[in-house]
């Protein structure tokens, strides 16, 4: 290749670069409230294409078929640091961000694609996922390291009673925090109570092969309730539903939740993460990035 000719290369591949979206930082108002609009127009058809395709998108991120991409809305903003709704310019601005630094198209439209490289790093989080990975099925805590629930920290539909003893402290700083700061959650006594924590491993393989659902979606034969550091918190359910149902309508109505979008937003600051399947699952691993 001539001079000239690697020259104008260089030059094409600095612009292509320069067009690239940035990846964008949340714009705040005089009030600190974040400002969703752009005033260049430049994504608004991609808002408005993530808009339509937020309740009518058919596709089957994980066993059947979907309709929209609501459910997991909040933990998408949560990972492309903006609380914009996904009609708006900015929304299409911070996902255009997400997408290029994954390697992605950088269309700051939402597509199968996209939510497939969102799950990996959800999953990535989640330590127990990791050794499954690896083939290792990590053993129960002592008995020792168990402490109870409180009756009021019981939901109704309880499996069990017990957390490991460090996971049950920090799930009372974090039920505390949220009933201090969300009046939704502090006038319903239900919200963030526990229906699961520690299962036995015999106990529950043998419930779930009983049931049929050992699916490793819904339920486990190796599970992460083994560990003591897994709890299902009880953030809504639709009437007619159980308060774990995996229901496309029944997870939608629990994300939409104040219970869950406050978890969204606050869990790692006491060291849990979401399992992205299952709004009412948490994992007490460490801090979440972004806190």
């Amino acid at each position: 290749m001539s001079l000239r000719l690697l020259s104008l290369a260089v030059i094409a591949l600095a612009c292509a670069v320069s067009e690239r979206p940035a990846q964008a930082q949340p714009v705040r108002a005089s009030d600190g409230a974040e400002v969703c609009h752009l005033d260049d127009g430049a994504w608004d058809l991609t808002a408005e294409a993530n808009a339509r395709s937020l309740s009518v998108m058919e596709w089957s991120p994980f066993a059947g078929m979907e309709y929209g991409w609501e459910t997991y809305l909040p933990l998408i903003q949560k990972e492309i640091d903006t609380g914009c709704a996904p009609e708006s310019a900015v929304f299409a601005q911070h996902l255009a961000g997400f997408q290029q630094t994954r390697g992605l198209p950088a269309t700051g439209q939402f597509d199968a694609a996209t939510f497939q490289v969102f799950r990996g790093l959800w999953q990535e989080r989640r330590p127990f996922v990791m050794a499954r990975v690896g083939g290792d099925c990590p053993e129960p805590p002592p008995i020792a390291q168990l402490g109870y629930l409180s009756p009021g920290e019981e939901h109704a539909d309880r499996i069990t009673r017990l957390l490991r003893r460090d996971v049950l402290d920090a799930y009372r700083q974090m039920a505390a925090a949220a009933r201090a700061e969300v009046p939704e959650i502090a006038a319903n006594p239900e919200l963030l109570q526990i229906f699961s924590g520690f299962r036995d491993p015999e106990a529950d393989a043998a419930r779930c092969a009983q049931q049929g659902n050992c699916d490793g979606l819904r339920r486990a034969v190796c599970s992460p309730h083994r560990t003591g550091t897994a709890v299902d918190l009880y953030v809504g359910h639709v009437e007619g539903f159980g308060v774990d149902s995996t229901d496309a309508w029944s997870r939608r109505h629990m994300a939409n939740g104040a219970a869950y979008r406050w978890l969204v937003r606050n869990a790692g600051r006491f060291g849990f993460v979401p399992y992205v399947y299952e709004p009412w699952h948490w994992e007490y691993v460490r801090p979440w990035p972004h806190n």
